[in-house]
């Protein structure tokens, strides 16, 4: 993926170095996952083995239910500060995600306003180890997350590093799928997805919950190939490019976390979808190039 030199954006909140202390309990959130077995849980994030910050408050259930997998977040508590010295590394992928953020930015704006509506940026927080949101408390362990209550993006960079030696997904085309994905929840934030799901789930079971949460996810993977699309359109992905993110999207996937965590898969425990359904949904976006396309809410996904 071609990035250097283009336009980067203002919207990126560098907390890296903030240690937080209090709950990691709290609020709502949405996140992608890599974590182990047992996922309980609807919320949506890339991480470790837990990832506990789903809307527990709406739902009502334990968040010790909800382990492993999600990218929405929650809100609590206060926080120290930590000095934490910038390396060259951090300096280039800062940049790169500020590059990948605008060059979203200006996809979505184009595509709201194409259809008469108005394009809101969101912000990202980059952090380092823990951070606190409207949607509470997070740690690294969580992964990246999306947070409806502020509107915020949350990513430990360092998240990159495990997708590529722990997951085997590498490349810059693999790690702007997971901004691209988070981004896709601030899409349904705005048009109003996610507000409806979080009304939606108070009246449901939790593997109904896990159910429609799969579909939540996998039009975030939608919309984040529509946005792969437009930038493959201005001629600055290259060979491979489309391939890193559908690996990305496989290796993420609930059945290959489980079977790589506890060698087994419980389907009625999965929240964000397969790797088939992964891969197959960002493929859409990705041939489409519209919005369109990205209806997981009827019929078969």
């Amino acid at each position: 993926m071609e990035w250097k030199g283009r336009r980067q954006s203002d919207n990126v909140e560098d907390q890296r170095g903030a240690s937080m202390g209090g709950s990691p309990f709290g609020r709502g959130g949405m996140r992608i996952p890599i974590g182990g077995g047992g996922r309980r849980g609807g919320g949506i994030g890339i991480g470790g083995l837990v990832v506990i910050l789903i809307i527990c408050w709406i739902t009502g259930i334990n968040p010790l239910t909800l382990l492993s997998g999600g990218d929405i977040g929650f809100d609590d508590g206060g926080g120290t500060q930590q000095s934490q010295q910038r390396t060259p590394a951090d300096d280039e992928m800062t940049a790169f995600v500020r590059t990948v953020l605008a060059d979203t930015e200006d996809t979505w704006k184009g595509i709201f306003q194409a259809s008469g509506q108005t394009y809101e940026d969101p912000t990202l927080v980059l952090f380092s180890g823990q951070v606190r949101s409207a949607c509470g408390f997070a740690s690294s362990a969580s992964g990246p997350f999306y947070c409806p209550g502020d509107r915020k993006l949350y990513l430990d960079t360092t998240f990159f590093k495990e997708l590529s030696q722990r997951f085997d997904a590498s490349g810059d085309f693999a790690e702007a799928y997971v901004i691209a994905h988070e981004v896709g929840h601030h899409v349904q934030n705005l048009i109003g997805v996610l507000p409806k799901f979080n009304q939606m789930r108070q009246r449901m079971s939790e593997t109904e919950a896990n159910q429609m949460s799969v579909r939540v996810e996998l039009q975030a993977d939608c919309f984040a190939g529509v946005w792969g699309k437009h930038t493959d359109q201005k001629g600055l992905l290259s060979e491979g490019d489309l391939q890193e993110a559908l690996n990305a999207a496989q290796q993420i996937g609930d059945d290959t976390l489980q079977k790589r965590s506890q060698g087994y898969v419980v389907p009625e425990s999965f929240n964000h979808g397969t790797s088939a359904q992964r891969m197959r949904w960002f493929k859409r976006g990705f041939d489409s190039g519209d919005t369109n396309a990205c209806d997981t809410f009827s019929g078969d996904v």
